[in-house]
């Protein structure tokens, strides 16, 4: 059938990524971002993902959202938390420039711990911070790092006082989201999360979806485009 000649071009499209050329060949350009082959091959399976895996994936999150029907998006890239947590907002000012973030509904900040990838997202509708972590560690204080960056940004760019009280923080629970089952996955468990929250969908995937999600991803950062 058609769509099955669509899906064995797509997977042969994706095992070539993986396997034929030089580390340093560019297969995707955009958001000032260059993707190599290097950087596709993070999204092997149990592979770890890079910066820019997640950068150019969240900005694809980005481009979807201008579309009609999609809550508006803002995403912050991999190094602003923790730019933020060095310097507090003085050192992330200008990460800002000719932006203002309020504008938007979501804001999503990747957050990288050391040796792992967390998501932090501000509803501004609903006047929420949530955290994300797929090994169901808390980040209150990193709620409330980017909350009070929130009143600072707010009043240092449109000269709008915040009111903290007004706002709810929340860890979500190992109950409340789908937990990584091995120690490589929170790359893409980060992605998704990001994926499924700027469509405003429930979080349904399970650790079994991951090397599906990693394939999926190849294609979709190759060709810019979300499928």
């Amino acid at each position: 059938s058609p769509l099955n000649l669509l899906l064995q071009a797509m997977e042969s499209e994706i095992s070539a990524a993986f396997d034929s050329g030089e580390p340093e060949d560019i297969l995707s350009r955009a958001f000032k971002l260059t993707v190599t082959r290097e950087d596709i091959c993070t999204l092997q399976p149990l592979g770890w993902l890079n910066d820019r895996i997640l950068n150019f994936y969240l900005g694809l999150l980005v481009e979807r959202s201008k579309k009609e029907g999609y809550p508006a998006v803002y995403a912050f890239n991999t190094f602003f938390y923790s730019k933020l947590s060095s310097t507090s907002h003085k050192g992330v000012k200008k990460w800002t420039k000719g932006v203002d973030i309020f504008k938007h509904d979501v804001i999503l900040v990747p957050v990288h711990l050391r040796t792992h990838w967390t998501l932090l997202v501000i509803d501004l509708r609903e006047k929420t911070i949530k955290y994300f972590d797929s090994l169901g560690q808390k980040g209150d204080h990193i709620c409330e790092t980017v909350l009070k960056y929130l009143e600072e940004e707010s009043r240092e760019k449109r000269n709008i006082e915040l009111t903290a009280s007004e706002w709810t923080l929340h860890s979500m629970g190992t109950e409340e989201i789908p937990q990584q089952d091995n120690g490589s996955d929170c790359g893409v468990f980060v992605c998704k999360f990001a994926d499924f929250i700027s469509r405003d969908k429930p979080i349904i995937f399970t650790p079994e979806h991951m090397p599906y999600f990693r394939r999926k991803m190849v294609w979709e950062i190759i060709h810019q485009q979300l499928l």
